[in-house]
């Protein structure tokens, strides 16, 4: 059986001031029709409904998930008691799926992607599906390069092996880059031999528990530890135990970059990873001076390929500016350059770093 997991721990500070530690990006509406993570339920429920969902969350969030995915089992939501990072999530999805059904196929995506082309990506979704039945291997998706992006980790493919399903080609992966320099990511794009890393992900659950146990044995001993109480009444406390006891590490790193059967299924289909106010800017209907508006009342004068998004009714008037981000909160005021939107992390920073400020975040 295929399951989906969505990774939704995230505490999505770059979307400061409308995403809060109480309710991050995640579980925003940003784009006018459902949240991130209903919408990422919604995307894949043709071929995995919500009864074969797992949400791993921060375990603060718990009670959001039960509210805006009252389809998912309450035993299919897993709290972490700290964030980790990325591997201990699969790995305890993993777990607890393997368990249920022995032959389990994992999907695993982000909370808060944004896809336009859902009916290409799920077909691209069932080739990589097909790929990770077919043996012990590990799938990820890649997106089609269509500019030099400096921010997004590149996979490199073998195109010299090619196979098909389901009319898609799978390469295999020779090696995962970090993000790097303009000159490098304008060499990767002429070079058409490397892609976006989605941080979306296909295998079945016991691929996956062998890769962890050969380059995270020190994790897959705290697993196993906690294994024997997982869907008991103890199932809490083991969670609990596992992620105090294992190390905080990224499934790419831990995992993708060491394993020697990882495969890539490339494609187009309108993805956006939402990493900044910038990406709302370029995915939002805007005027025809370019300004995106998400509020009741707003008015331009000499200002063009904004963005401005409010939920009061106040009057919001921007006068000879370009390229600015107004975002305001009941409590907060955001205004930022769109070109460096992503430097909203640090005000983020400096809000927990002043004990007086924190009520801000």
């Amino acid at each position: 059986m295929v399951y989906a997991v969505i990774m939704a721990g995230g505490s999505g500070t770059r979307f400061w001031p409308k995403s809060t530690k109480s309710l991050p990006k995640q579980f925003l509406n940003l784009f006018g029709e459902g949240t991130m993570i209903q919408n990422t339920a919604k995307r894949i429920e043709s071929i995995i409904p919500q009864e074969r969902i797992m949400v791993v969350t921060n375990e603060s969030y718990v009670s959001i998930v039960k509210e805006q995915l009252p389809k998912v089992p309450n035993e299919n939501i897993v709290g972490e008691p700290v964030a980790k990072n990325t591997a201990p999530c699969v790995a305890i999805a993993a777990e607890l799926l393997h368990k249920k059904d022995t032959d389990a196929t994992m999907v695993v995506l982000p909370a808060d992607h944004h896809i336009t082309n859902t009916d290409g990506f799920l077909s691209i979704l069932n080739a990589a599906i097909e790929k990770a039945k077919s043996g012990k291997h590990l799938v990820t998706i890649g997106i089609n390069p269509d500019k030099p992006e400096t921010g997004f980790g590149y996979i490199h493919a073998d195109k010299n092996s090619e196979e098909t399903y389901g009319h898609h080609a799978v390469h295999p992966v020779r090696a995962f880059t970090e993000k790097p320099d303009l000159s490098t990511a304008e060499k990767f794009l002429e070079s058409g031999e490397y892609f976006w890393n989605s941080g979306m992900f296909v295998w079945k659950a016991s691929t996956v528990l062998g890769e962890i146990e050969a380059h995270l044995p020190n994790m897959f001993d705290e697993l196993k530890k906690s294994s024997e109480e997982l869907y008991t009444d103890y199932h809490i406390p083991a969670i609990k135990d596992f992620y105090h006891g294992c190390e905080s590490i990224s499934i790419d790193y831990g995992i993708m970059e060491r394993s020697e059967s990882v495969f890539v299924v490339p494609g187009e289909f309108g993805w956006n990873d939402v990493g900044s106010w910038s990406a709302v800017y370029d995915l939002a209907d805007k005027d025809k001076l370019g300004n995106a508006v998400q509020t009741m009342f707003a008015s331009f004068a000499a200002s063009e390929n904004n963005l401005v998004l409010s939920s009061s009714e106040k009057m919001i008037s921007l006068v000879g500016v370009d390229n600015i981000a107004v975002v305001e909160t009941d409590s907060a005021i955001l205004v930022c350059n769109l070109q460096t939107a992503q430097g909203v992390k640090q005000i983020v920073e400096h809000l927990k770093a002043a004990e007086d400020l924190n009520k801000f975040l």
